[in-house]
């Protein structure tokens, strides 16, 4: 008991100082600035404190499940000498974890609204409802091929920096060609795809693919995944723009 009381308030010390930032910041504008106390301090509080405690456990979490069986699944993918399952299980990990993350669904759903009200969409719910799932699926199909086309990467040695410039070259060349009401929303959704889920099961699938295959660097081979996961949705979400509204 004295263990894991120990265990748990080292584990929150280590969250609070992470933490420690934010509450600088807030309280320096609050009271320096705008010169007024905070509303509601209890619920402040406990609301602080359960963030503390969800961090602490999460980053645990991290630690204990998530990385681990990230790069246990790379490296048995790697032993089974299967190119088709193991891109087939990079795809699914992009695509699933990307199409029920909560901020994707929350932008999709005031995209499709923003896009209601400037009359480019069908009137009524039904409209908004399919464009907001049709930029979701865009988005999680952009992911899992994201990181599908990354582990494809490790396992032929090519050098990320190439690829990601090649990339940022085909955002630049879909921009002039989409729609402008859809450009904003597709640059934006490259960062809705780094999720707290999405992040680090597929880092620990990059180190672990990384280490199990003969010849690669973790450190070099082993990340760059999620820079494909922000960089293919401006892609995929722009196009999406093309097949709804047509070239601009």
């Amino acid at each position: 008991m004295i263990k894991l009381l120990s265990w748990s308030l080292s584990r929150i010390k280590d969250a609070g100082r992470d933490f420690l930032p934010v509450v600088v910041v807030v309280a320096v504008f609050q009271f320096a600035v705008i010169r007024q106390d905070l509303p509601n301090l209890p619920d402040i509080l406990l609301g602080g404190f359960m963030v503390l405690l969800g961090l602490a456990l999460f980053v645990e979490g991290l630690k204990i499940g998530l990385f681990p069986i990230g790069e246990a699944m790379a490296y048995n993918f790697a032993r089974r000498n299967s190119l088709f399952w193991l891109l087939a299980f990079a795809f699914g990990l992009g695509f699933s974890t990307t199409v029920a993350e909560p901020a994707l669904i929350a932008v999709a759903e005031e995209a499709a609204k923003v896009a209601s009200a400037a009359k480019l969409l069908p009137p009524g719910q039904a409209g908004m409802d399919e464009y907001a799932n049709g930029m979701r699926f865009a988005v999680a199909l952009s992911v899992g091929f994201a990181i599908a086309m990354g582990a494809l990467r490790i396992i032929k040695g090519w050098p990320v920096q190439y690829l990601i410039l090649g990339g940022y070259v085909v955002v630049m060349i879909v921009t002039l060609m989409a729609p402008k009401e859809i450009i904003g929303i597709a640059y934006d959704s490259g960062g809705i795809t780094t999720s707290t889920i999405t992040v680090p099961l597929v880092t620990a699938l990059g180190i672990g693919l990384a280490s199990s295959i003969r010849g690669r660097n973790p450190m070099i081979d082993g990340f760059g995944l999620i820079a494909f996961a922000s960089l293919t949705p401006m892609i995929f979400v722009m196009a999406y723009g093309v097949m709804v509204f047509g070239i601009r």
